[in-house]
């Protein structure tokens, strides 16, 4: 008889213990709390992708650079985003990538991304707040702009 084994998976959170977790409640404030945690040097050669993973009240519990692309785009993987939340017992999130290019015009494919991520988290209770395209000099915000 041939001896069959079965994998665990196992699923660890621990709630940050701090009073003084940075609390997001606008587009303003991701972008500082954003432009704290990046290497701005970096943002004007190739296109990076962040996750910021935040509790129901908005406290950010982590920030995540999930991609890094090149000059002209950077791929990001939807079920990576979504493992990132659950591990971590995320009710929020706000995504974030920069546009070397220095414009903040959305693309077809931010657009699409940001419908196909919020669909997929709606499935799992977890709320996709906000988008920021950030560049050197500025941001934009998908909520401001009434795109999501």
């Amino acid at each position: 008889m041939k001896n069959q084994t079965c994998h665990e998976v196992q699923i660890h959170y621990k709630r940050p213990l701090f009073d003084t977790e940075k609390k997001i409640k606008s587009s303003t404030d991701t972008e500082s709390i954003l432009r704290d945690f990046i290497d701005t040097k970096r943002i004007d050669h190739k296109e990076f992708f962040w996750v910021i993973l935040l509790t129901n009240a908005s406290q950010v519990i982590n920030i995540s650079e999930i991609g890094v692309g090149s000059s002209n785009g950077v791929s990001v993987n939807v079920k990576e985003i979504c493992q990132l939340a659950l591990l971590s017992n995320a009710m929020r999130i706000i995504i974030a990538h920069n546009h070397p290019s220095g414009t903040l015009e959305p693309s077809q494919a931010d657009r699409q991304l940001t419908q196909k991520l919020k669909q997929t988290l709606n499935l799992l209770d977890i709320e996709l707040l906000d988008h920021l395209i950030i560049t050197s000099e500025s941001y934009i915000s998908f909520v401001d702009n009434n795109w999501m």
